[in-house]
Formats: structure tokens, sequence, C-alpha cells
């Protein structure tokens, strides 16, 4: 059953049969007893329209012979008060509902009636002579006549003959016009209800199938793209502009970050073990001739190899742990004395600072970011290097600044790309791998804030970074 019913589609369409089913039950057992009721209520009317006819000519003193008891061959008892038949229809054989079960009338020969009688009637009525009463009884029952046994809905209506007798007049009204309709409008909804949940059942399986097509078209698209490894496959997009369209496009967004998170990874590992390479390289053949000639080693250079390994080592290990989505910690950091610390021991930087700038964040990570700057803008700069740290509103700014020949327009973005150097700094031992400023860059941008590059008032290039503030009173 599990398996039946494991697709959409198949929920789908018995969750809208079911629904429908629901709704025509409701609506069909409304239906029915609705048309019951008012066929019983126009039953009854018909009965209380023949008592009160027979009622009319009692009250008006025509004689018990004389009276219309066979008009439509309907059933009609005319009682005393004292509960016994004076009169009833011809060919009635049986009766059952009326409270009165003899049919063989024994009337008075002569007259309406030949007794008296209390003012009072069973209805609790008083009546006067030639009345008729306002209230009706109405009850069911059967009846007989010719042989023929049916369903009535019987109406009592009191009346006072002029003669001072009190009376009641039984009439009935034949249900089988109500159970003929009833039954024919149960039959036709035992018929009609099936092919119509049929039908309901059929439109939804197509409609929803249709509707399931584009998703069933990603599925196969995405189970393609995930054998093949081909991120640079999309799925098809429908023209509905509906949900699945929707859901279309931002499939096709994720695989294109995804993309381009791999392509980058890729371009990442490539990048770093060709720089991982040359120190390597180097390292192993200085210590291969001090192995052979221990007189020829250089132990500055093996050194010197040795640290640029170990931070190429650092950098790659912080790009990866940025690249993994590591979320810096939640410190206050005065960024005023991070930069005069980061710039003590340096020869010509200048710092400006105000103080209790403050920002929310890892202090090493953004020691780092300052550091990394202002290698940069030691290897650049001619003369001299400054730092400038102030708020601006509700953002805190950290502006390096060199002398230098500053950074072309057309490489303002290009310099943030990992090992990227730009010409003037292609040498591996002045430029380095080409890491700081991305670094710098991704550590800034994890902190909710910005680094750009523009051009210095001495000349050169001028590095802001930008990071939400911190209020004193909050720290």
């Amino acid at each position: 059953m599990s398996r039946l019913f494991g697709s959409v589609r198949a929920r789908a369409t018995l969750g809208a049969t079911l629904v429908v089913a629901v709704a025509l039950v409701a609506a069909g057992t409304a239906v029915l007893l609705s048309l019951r009721s008012n066929l019983l209520g126009e039953a009854g009317t018909q009965a209380e329209r023949s008592a009160r006819d027979v009622a009319t000519e009692l009250a008006v003193g025509t004689r018990y012979t004389e009276l219309s008891l066979d008009v439509d061959d309907r059933p009609v008892q005319i009682v005393d008060e004292a509960g016994g038949l004076v009169a009833a229809s011809e060919d009635l054989e049986r009766i059952t509902g009326t409270g009165v079960d003899a049919v063989e009338p024994r009337p008075a020969p002569t007259g309406t009636g030949d007794g008296d009688s209390d003012d009072d009637d069973d209805s609790g009525e008083s009546l006067e002579a030639g009345e008729i009463g306002e209230r009706t009884t109405v009850s069911d029952g059967t009846a007989t006549i010719d042989g023929d046994t049916e369903d009535y809905r019987f109406a009592a209506v009191p009346v006072e003959t002029r003669d001072g007798e009190q009376l009641t007049v039984w009439a009935g009204a034949p249900l089988s016009a109500e159970h003929g309709a009833v039954n024919t409008a149960l039959t036709v909804m035992l018929i009609g209800f099936p092919l119509l949940l049929a039908v309901v059942a059929w439109v939804t399986w197509l409609v929803t199938g249709r509707a399931l097509r584009p998703v069933e078209g990603i599925r196969r698209e995405m189970a393609a793209i995930t054998a093949s490894e081909d991120l640079a496959r999309r799925v098809p997009v429908p023209g509905t502009h509906d949900e699945v369209a929707r859901l279309a496009s931002t499939t096709n967004e994720t695989l294109a970050a995804l993309e381009t998170s791999v392509e980058r990874q890729r371009r990442f590992v490539a990048d770093a073990s060709h720089e991982l390479r040359s120190p390597i390289a180097s390292l192993r053949t200085q210590l291969e001739v001090a192995a052979a000639h221990p007189e020829l080693l250089d132990l500055d250079g093996a050194v010197e190899d040795t640290v640029r390994l170990q931070r190429l080592a650092a950098d790659l290990l912080l790009l990866a742990r940025l690249d993994a989505g590591e979320r810096p910690a939640d410190a206050r950091v005065d960024l005023a004395a991070l930069a005069r610390e980061e710039a003590g021991g340096r020869t010509g930087v200048r710092v400006r600072a105000e103080d209790g700038v403050t920002v929310a964040g890892s202090r090493g990570q953004l020691g780092r970011v300052l550091a990394n700057l202002l290698d940069n803008a030691q290897r650049h700069a001619r003369s001299a290097v400054e730092v400038a740290v102030r708020r601006d509103g509700g953002a805190v700014v950290v502006a390096v600044a060199d002398d230098g020949e500053g950074v072309p327009a057309a490489d303002r973005e290009r310099i943030f790309e990992r090992f990227v150097r730009l010409d003037a700094a292609r040498s591996r031992d002045d430029g380095g791998a080409g890491l700081g400023l991305a670094i710098a860059r991704d550590v800034a941008v994890r902190h909710g804030g910005t680094l750009t590059v523009h051009d210095a008032p001495a000349g050169g290039a001028l590095f802001e970074l930008r990071l939400p503030g911190v209020r004193a009173d909050s720290v």
C-alpha cells in the first residue's frame, strides 16, 4: 500500500477523490433529507386539505351518506368524541396510525349525528356549532384500500356539527410519491456518484501528472548531473512562471554556485600545489647539496625557504577554514590598539587612530588583515606608509595608504584574487604567493565588512577596510 501511494501524484489523486466523495455524500444526504421533508410536508398539506373539505361538509350539515369520502381513493375516517367510527371511505379495508382501527362505521340513520356531546373536543379547542378547528394533528400510518396497501400521512381536523356533535375527521395522503422520489434520487446518486468520483480521479491524475512533469524532468536532469559530475549542465526551466519554474531557477542558481565553488577549489588546489612545489624543491636541493658537500650548506637560504614554506602553509590553512564557512569569534576588538600593535617595529609606518574604536570579531584574523595590508604597503611604498583608524557613522574605517605607484584601475579587483601578482610584484621573493590581499578581503567579508582600494592622496594605493562598529557603552 505504501508503494502504491508512494508518489505525490497518487496521493493527490486519492486526496482529491476522498474530499469530493465526502462532499458528495454530505450534499446527497442533505438533498435526500430536504426532498423527503418537502414531500412529507406536501403530503401533510394534501391530507389536511382533504380532511378540511370533509369537515366543511359536516359543518354545513351534510349527511354521512352524502359525504365525499372516496375522492382520489384516499382513506377517510370520521370519529366521534368517544372514539367510535361514524363514517369511513367505502373501500377502506384496514388502517393504522389514526388511533381508530375500525373500518366499518355505524352512523346514525338520519342527520349527521344522534347524540349530545361536551363543548370541548379532543384537540382542546372549544368549538361552536358548525365550526371547524384550527389545530391539525398529523401522523403516519398505513391503509389498505380495495386490496392495495400503502403508507399514508394522516391529518386530523376537529369539527362540530350543527347538531352540536364533536367529530374528528381523519384523511390520508399517500406517501408513494415521496418514497418514489426519494428512491429515485437515491438510485441516481448511487449510480452517478461513483461515475463522478471516477471522473474526478481521472482528471486529477491527468492534471497532477501534467503539473509534475517538469519536476520529473528536473529530477532526471539532476540524476544525470550527479552521475556525470558535470556541473556545467542545467535543469530545464518550464515557461509556466509558477512554483515549479521558480524551483528550477533556484536549482540552476545552486548548480552555478556549486560549479563556481568547485572550480575555485580546483584552482586553489592547483595553485597551492604549484606554489608549494618551488620552496619545497629549493629546500630539498639545498639539503641534498649539504648532504653531499656540507661546506656548501646555505643555512640562511634554507631557513628563509622554510619560513616562506611555513607562511604559505599557514595562509593555505586559513583560506581553507574561511572556505569551509568558519565563523569569526564574537569578541570585542579595539582596532586602534590593534593597528598600533601591528605597526610597532615597522620602519616608516605612521598611525593616526581614534581611541575606543571597537568592532566585534576575531582579534587574530583582524590582526592578520592589518599585517597583510601593512606588508603590501611597505612592499610598494617609496618612503612612508600611513594608517588611519576612524569612525564613519555606525562603521569603523581602517585606511592603509602608501606613496608608491598605486594600483591601476583595471586591476583593483583582480589583486584580491588568490595567487594573483601584478607585473611589478611577480618575484616570489618580493611579492609573496599572492594570497595576502585575498585573505584580507575574505576575512573582511566574514566580519560583515568590505575591503576596497583607491588612490592615495600621496599618489600611491589606499586600502580601505570598513567594518560594522560597536558602541562603546555596549563593550
